[in-house]
């Protein structure tokens, strides 16, 4: 079982080590992390993360997955990375997406007509790809799975497994990395924050959005 996940600059690392926990424990999984070449790839936090693959070397994945991030913006312009997804997803048994990574598998033309879902902030731009956006942590649609904001790559990461491998070894899987989560707060959704928490968030993200759907102009319009 080959699993794939996409390197840009300034990708969310938790967006693909979160799923990257669960996947590698696939049976006879191997992992390729997929790069433009093999220099490490600085992401939006204190980590640089070391490519095992190119864009060019990688062989055919049974699972592609796109995470997300602020460099979501270069990498659906990246014309080198999109021409790798579609190739790749061309043969895949699954392909998938954590938080704003959608919108990399968007500018690829993978979600057109299917149910998706993305970070909150970004969700009801997907009708942009031509996506059905769905709100929820996990969405399938045939072999398309994609998660909501960062930690949901987790559950859609078991909900794969689950699939490939069945479920009493996908809940082995989640014992075993003690993921029950409960969080100091109940604030983890626009629809459990409370209003004031929200509008702040959501103003912080007003000037983000600006230029993120400019750049998503931009990669639907090349």
């Amino acid at each position: 079982m080959r699993v794939g996940f996409v390197l840009f600059p300034d990708v969310t690392q938790l967006d693909f080590t979160g799923p990257l926990q669960v996947l590698g424990r696939l049976p006879d999984a191997s992992v390729h992390l997929v790069a433009r070449d093999m220099r490490p790839v600085p992401s939006d936090g204190v980590l640089a993360l070391p490519p095992t693959d190119t864009f060019d070397t990688c062989p055919d994945l049974d699972v592609i997955c796109a995470p997300g991030g602020f460099g979501v913006d270069g990498a659906m312009n990246d014309a080198a990375l999109i021409a790798f997804l579609r190739r790749q997803a061309a043969g895949a048994r699954y392909v998938a997406s954590v938080c704003t990574g959608a919108f990399v598998l968007g500018a690829a033309g993978l979600l057109r007509g299917r149910r998706a879902t993305t970070h909150w902030a970004y969700h009801d731009d997907l009708t942009r790809v031509g996506a059905i956006p769905v709100k929820a942590r996990v969405v399938r649609d045939g072999n398309l799975f994609t998660g909501g904001g960062v930690t949901a790559g987790i559950d859609f990461a078991l909900t794969l497994f689950a699939e490939i491998a069945g479920e009493d070894a996908a809940r082995a899987v989640q014992l075993g990395l003690e993921y029950d989560p409960a969080p100091p707060f109940d604030a983890g959704s626009p629809g459990s924050a409370p209003a004031a928490v929200y509008e702040a968030a959501a103003a912080n993200y007003a000037a983000r959005l600006a230029k993120f759907r400019a750049s998503l102009e931009t990669a639907l319009s090349a």
